[in-house]
């Protein structure tokens, strides 16, 4: 079940559509017909206005195929009123389905945590200078893919930029996988219970990806506690527990640049193909004017299971422990945390969930 392919097929018969604001449909020749001042045909609608409190289909897409890459990039509305990044809700159907598969606020799908950006290099998701928001996930559909954005900032946005790239399948065939995405928070966590990243999935499929924001609100180190999978009906213990936050993250050692009782380590950030700690906001007095308060500290990071897809066969539950540290000592700890798993699905249903209204959604 991978996600990418290093060699096309040729033999296929595919063929390849890209949906923007200046091809709407993705139909056959119809792209770049709007005119500007310059005359018709250049650059005539290149971006949208999303209105307040609208649903805005992207893309509507009939037949079999797979989007290949998505590229979003949107004004930052930040200073002015809000987080538009948590205020913008993407959300993607396959197949006719009502319940949307994949429901995330548009920053924390692109591994940008608290409403902020920053730059992220990965295989799957590239976020490039300034704000130029990639995903590389493969997306299968069998009759039809939809779309949407959703806009609860407290005004219109203006200049988004989109473009949904694709491939159809004139024989009709779909891979059965599903790509799904879900988007959770816990503000504030629950002292002495488990975070969960991922709950009511039955079926078979494939766990991808975990992205994490910790938004802390204690402390001292605040990544000691395990990441844990229960699989195909593990109940008190999970098959599959990892040893800390940051070791999931592919990192080590609290992310800091050395082991030593003599000179003050430094916290590294990174940014990899399959895993990474990209953002960390210590003292972001740039943005401080949107707090009553002074901001918490907020570390996010992500770790692809691409080459390594945690298999289900019948329910997949993902959690994370809230574990401090502060000298030897461990200590149970509550903090603002936020989570995106990514998976594929080739049968079940999910227990549905309702998402997070606005005011849920802000950063600490």
């Amino acid at each position: 079940m991978s996600a990418f392919s290093t060699l096309p097929d040729l033999s296929s018969g595919l063929v390849s559509r890209s949906i923007t604001a200046e091809n709407p449909t993705g139909g056959v020749g119809a792209g770049g017909r709007a005119a500007s001042d310059l005359g018709p045909g250049r650059k005539g609608r290149p971006c949208l206005t999303l209105p307040q409190g609208v649903e805005t289909t992207l893309a509507d897409i009939d037949g079999a195929g797979t989007i290949t890459h998505l590229w979003f990039t949107v004004a930052d509305h930040t200073e002015a009123v809000g987080f538009v990044l948590r205020d913008l809700v993407v959300r993607m159907y396959w197949d006719g389905e009502e319940t949307p598969s994949v429901e995330v606020p548009l920053g924390d799908f692109f591994c940008c945590g608290a409403g902020a950006r920053t730059l992220v290099t990965s295989a799957p998701i590239v976020v490039a200078p300034s704000g130029g928001f990639n995903s590389y996930f493969s997306m299968p559909f069998g009759s039809r893919a939809r779309i949407t954005v959703t806009n609860e900032h407290p005004v219109d946005v203006d200049g988004f930029f989109f473009q949904v790239d694709y491939t159809l399948d004139p024989s009709g065939a779909s891979s059965p996988a599903r790509f799904h995405a879900q988007w959770r928070r816990e503000n504030p966590t629950t002292l002495g219970v488990d975070y969960t990243v991922l709950d009511g999935v039955s079926g078979a499929g494939a766990y991808i990806g975990t992205f994490l924001s910790v938004t802390c609100l204690e402390r001292y180190w605040y990544g000691e506690g395990e990441v844990k999978f229960y699989l195909d009906g593990d109940t008190e213990h999970p098959t599959i527990c990892g040893t800390g936050l940051e070791d999931y993250a592919g990192g080590a050692w609290a992310f800091q640049d050395r082991l030593s009782s003599d000179v003050e380590p430094e916290v590294l950030t990174f940014s990899a193909p399959y895993c990474g700690y990209p953002q960390r906001l210590v003292n972001d007095t740039s943005r401080q004017s949107l707090y009553a308060t002074p901001m918490a500290p907020v570390h996010s990071m992500y770790r692809w299971h691409l080459p390594d897809p945690v298999y289900f066969q019948d329910s997949i539950r993902v959690t994370l422990q809230q574990i401090g540290q502060t000298g030897p000592g461990l200590f149970e700890r509550s903090d603002d945390v936020a989570s995106v798993a990514y998976w594929y699905q080739t049968s079940g249903r999910n227990e549905p969930r309702v998402f997070p209204a606005r005011d849920q959604r802000r950063p600490r």
